[in-house]
C-alpha cells in the first residue's frame, strides 16, 4: 500500500501536467498519482496517454463537473495511506509534501493545511485581497483562526477524507472541507509552503465571480444541518 496518494484533479493544463507529474515523481516517498480529468477539451487526455509510469492512474469525466467531483473521483480510488489534493498547474512545489506529512506522521494533527501567507503570498493583487477576506470570512463565522483555507494543499489520513462525507461537486469542495474539520474538532496544522502564482495570461482560471461563490459556500456550510 502507497504511503501516500496525490490526486490532481485536470481541467485544461495540456502545457504544465507533464511537468508537475515529474516534479510529483521526483519525491522521495512511497506514492501513488491519481489524475482526473475533468472533461479537458485542450488535449490533456492525449498528454496523459504518453505518459506510461507505473504509480499514474488516470481518469476521464467526459464532461466537466467540477474541482470536487474530480477530487471525489479520485479520493474512491486512492490506496494510499494519507492523501494530498494537487493542483495540475506549477504554482506548488511538490516537494513540501515532506513538511506536510510530519505533523499527520507524529499525530499532531488530523487534517494540514500548506499556507500560503506564512511564506509570503506573491499572486495578483485582487487574489491575495479576496483570499484575505474569504479566509478572515470564514475564521468570523467559525471562529477560527486560519492562515489560507483556499491552498491548494489539504493533506490527510484517507480515512479522515472519507468520514467526512464530501458531496461538493465544484470549488465549494473547499469549503466543506474546512467547515467539516472544524465541526467535528479535528486538530489543523497550517505548515508554511512556496507558492508561484501565474497570471491569466498563463492559464489563471480564478474570477471575481469565483469569489462570489465562495461566500455563499462558506454560509451554507456554515449554517447547514
Amino acid at each position: 500500500m502507497p504511503l501516500l496518494s496525490v490526486i490532481i484533479p485536470l481541467f485544461n493544463e495540456a502545457k504544465t501536467i507533464r511537468e508537475i507529474l515529474e516534479k510529483i515523481n521526483a519525491v522521495a516517498l512511497d506514492k501513488e498519482i491519481i489524475v482526473v480529468d475533468d472533461g479537458s477539451s485542450d488535449g490533456s487526455d492525449k498528454v496523459l496517454r504518453q505518459i506510461q509510469r507505473g504509480n499514474l492512474k488516470t481518469v476521464h469525466h467526459t464532461t466537466n463537473r467540477g474541482k470536487g467531483a474530480a477530487f471525489l473521483t479520485g479520493l474512491s480510488l486512492a490506496k494510499g495511506d494519507f492523501i494530498v489534493i494537487q493542483d495540475a498547474d506549477l504554482e506548488y512545489e511538490p516537494q513540501e509534501y515532506l513538511n506536510l506529512l510530519k505533523p499527520l506522521l507524529e499525530d499532531k494533527a488530523d487534517l494540514v493545511l500548506g499556507a500560503r501567507f506564512l511564506k509570503g503570498h506573491t499572486g495578483l493583487f485582487m487574489h491575495r485581497a479576496g483570499n484575505r477576506f474569504l479566509t478572515g470570512f470564514l475564521n468570523f463565522l467559525f471562529k477560527s483562526q486560519l492562515n489560507d483555507y483556499l491552498t491548494c494543499y489539504k493533506m490527510a489520513r484517507r480515512e479522515t477524507f472519507l468520514s467526512l462525507g464530501l458531496a461538493s461537486q465544484k470549488f465549494d469542495i473547499e469549503a466543506e472541507i474546512i467547515s467539516k474539520a472544524i465541526r467535528r474538532h479535528l486538530r489543523i496544522a497550517q505548515v508554511p509552503v512556496s507558492y508561484y502564482p501565474r497570471n491569466y495570461a498563463q492559464g489563471k482560471k480564478i474570477r471575481w465571480k469565483d469569489g462570489l461563490h465562495a461566500i455563499f459556500s462558506i454560509l451554507k456550510h456554515r449554517f447547514s444541518s
